[in-house]
């Protein structure tokens, strides 16, 4: 009787992938990888301890964006990029710029139950409550959708690293933690009784869970995105680009950190379907061929 080969089997193929194991990796860009998930993480700690820590955990969320611009380039420099890297990149992402920012906006709003989902509760009874949790999860479900179509999609060849379809997951985040970050410097301000800053306040907490929401929306979205960094930082440029990095500079002076980054991922968040809406209703100019003038037409 002839005996079967157990390599052949599904069983004998199952335990024979072990052959194709991960052996070695690249050591500096995995560890600044693993600090961008470590600083979500701990930025998901720093809220549930309660308001006082939410400043904290909102620069957790720009420390780890650091990280994720510093692993990829550190990657690249010393050419070890690797499919295990971008796939530890994603995963840590998942942590540091779904679910925390997510988990952020949520218990944020919860510690304003009395003077915020109070007034609404009244109103609309638990739907703004209801609202709040969905508005969470789908935020985080479109990160992580957004992650796993960048794997698949994404291509080694920094030529290919332009532009962005969807907005980036740390640019979401980035809205969501720039916002809870205003919002904390609002309420710590020796001028928070009057008015207006009181009223801006309460504004930027109501706004909050609608602001997620589009942003994790525009994650999942075929809206492209310039890839900034690349576009400004790679090669020679035109002085102009001085002129607009002196700019911001400026802004950060005068406004201040906290302004600065609302107004500057705001603007970057949403300046792609304006973009989009923008080619869509102007009117598109057909050039006369060569040789052929357009007729005169009067009234």
């Amino acid at each position: 009787m002839k005996i079967p080969d157990k390599s052949k089997t599904p069983r004998g193929r199952f335990f024979h992938r072990r052959a194709h194991r991960l052996r070695t990796v690249a050591m500096l860009p995995s560890m600044i990888t693993l600090i961008n998930g470590i600083c979500g993480f701990a930025a998901i700690g720093l809220v549930a301890k309660g308001p006082e820590h939410f400043g904290m955990a909102a620069y957790l969320i720009f420390y780890a964006m650091i990280a994720d611009v510093l692993d990829g380039r550190v990657a690249r420099i010393s050419n070890t990029t690797s499919s295990f890297g971008g796939q530890l990149d994603s995963l840590c992402d998942v942590i540091s710029f779904g679910a925390a920012p997510a988990f952020m906006m949520l218990r944020v709003l919860q510690a304003h139950r009395q003077d915020l989902i109070g007034p609404a509760e009244a109103m609309l009874g638990d739907f703004f409550t209801r609202f709040i949790w969905v508005t969470a999860v789908v935020y985080m479900c479109c990160a992580i959708i957004r992650l796993a179509r960048f794997n698949v999609e994404n291509e080694e060849a920094e030529s290919s690293h332009m532009a962005f379809t969807g907005l980036p997951s740390p640019a979401a985040a980035g809205v969501v933690a720039s916002l809870i970050m205003f919002s904390r410097h609002l309420a710590t301000d020796e001028a928070f009784g009057s008015i207006l800053f009181e009223g801006i306040y309460i504004a930027i907490m109501y706004a909050l869970p609608f602001v997620t929401l589009s942003s994790g929306l525009l994650m999942v979205s075929r809206v492209r995105y310039l890839h900034l960094f690349n576009r400004v930082f790679r090669g020679s440029k035109p002085l102009n680009y001085l002129y607009f990095a002196l700019f911001v500079v400026g802004m950060i002076a005068v406004c201040g950190l906290q302004l600065s980054l609302v107004l500057t991922f705001g603007a970057f968040a949403y300046s792609g379907p304006i973009r989009w809406a923008w080619r869509k209703v102007r009117p598109v100019r057909h050039i006369p061929a060569a040789g052929h003038e357009p007729a005169n037409i009067t009234g």
